[in-house]
């Protein structure tokens, strides 16, 4: 992994801010000196394949595995149509890992769809099993890899390369850049928002509702902006939601000493999105029909994100304590994965001693 050399801007109060907001800081920001951040390979688009069918992304996927020499392959293997397709190019008995949360009893379906699509591919499957416990020893790894606070998948991600890792694995697939090349994040896609209410539709949490001193986020958006209320969010989504959600798979997968590859996100539409068909219940609809191409006896599943229990763990959480945070902050009116970002990121400054 490479790192930054002299380029970090120690700059606390924005990096605090720009986490809450975003689940991510950018590069050239840290916490505090001496710290060395990840740098996420973002992957040129002039060296992308362009794809503009099912038919086309199949070849394009043909081709990546047959390129993939001298590697143990295993997969990343949710319940969702993304990993599944990415499976069906595999050979049988090679391996693929699944999140059992809460003895299986969390995201049943997810589990029970994922032990159809190994089964139907002839894969070996292998549980990895997460609890709270194993977030909490691994969490720290992350953050001290990335050098800021981390995304709520990051923990999980690790372990489960880890246990990849042990198994003789040493290349792991994942699918997540389906999502932000085929149009999967479809609450965003689904309608022209005005610059306002694309700004509190995206943050996570607002800086100035629960820190003490927050910085100003507001020139994120402003490069983004067209006109007095407007705003470019599908290029603000192409250049920083992905890098944000690539970085954390990047950041906690390499941390663990593993080699992966996500081939979507070598993938380019050679046409932009078809917005009607997204927003007309379609989500992903050129993965749709490759599904329907590689599983042709299985239904389409519906998209979800990739489960983790934030509600469950954080049932009782009293809040952050340091004085970066305003007193009281009502937890009611924030969701678990909300809460993790104030958790994790106190557990950052505290980490780091600042």
């Amino acid at each position: 992994m490479c790192k930054l050399g002299n380029m970090e801007r120690v700059d606390k109060r924005l990096a605090l801010s720009y986490y809450l907001a975003f689940r991510y800081v950018f590069n050239d920001i840290v916490f505090a000196p001496g710290i060395k951040r990840q740098q996420y390979h973002r992957i040129p688009d002039d060296i992308k394949t362009l794809v503009g069918s099912a038919e086309d992304v199949d070849i394009a996927l043909s081709n990546t595995f047959r390129m993939i020499t001298n590697e143990r392959l295993g997969i990343l293997l949710s319940g969702g149509m993304d990993s599944a397709v990415l499976a069906s190019y595999m050979s049988k008995g090679s391996d693929a890992y699944t999140f059992r949360f809460l003895g299986g009893k969390f995201a049943e379906d997810e589990l029970q769809r994922a032990e159809k699509y190994a089964d139907y591919c002839g894969l070996n499957l292998h549980y990895v099993d997460i609890d709270w416990n194993v977030v909490e020893s691994c969490v720290d790894v992350c953050m001290l890899y990335k050098g800021a606070p981390v995304h709520s998948i990051e923990p999980q991600l690790y372990y489960a390369a880890k246990q990849a890792k042990n198994d003789g694995v040493t290349m792991l697939l994942i699918g997540d850049g389906a999502d932000y090349v085929f149009g999967g994040m479809s609450g965003l896609y689904s309608r022209d928002w005005s610059y306002d209410e694309f700004f509190k539709r995206y943050i996570y949490i607002d800086p100035k509702d629960v820190l003490a001193d927050p910085a100003d986020i507001n020139p994120v958006f402003e490069q983004y902006r067209l006109g007095p209320n407007s705003i470019d969010f599908l290029r603000l989504l192409d250049e920083i939601f992905t890098d944000e959600s690539y970085a954390s798979y990047e950041n906690s997968i390499e941390a663990a000493g593993m080699c992966f590859i996500d081939p979507y996100s070598h993938l380019k539409l050679s046409r932009p999105l078809d917005l009607s068909r997204l927003r007309n219940g379609a989500p992903k609809y050129i993965i749709q029909e490759l599904f329907r191409i590689r599983y042709c006896d299985l239904p389409v599943p519906q998209k979800n994100p990739m489960p983790r229990p934030v509600d469950f763990y954080f049932a009782d959480w009293e809040g952050p304590t340091r004085r970066e945070f305003i007193n009281n902050i009502n937890l009611k009116i924030y969701s678990g994965d909300q809460k993790w970002l104030l958790w994790c990121a106190e557990r950052y400054l505290n980490l780091i001693n600042v």
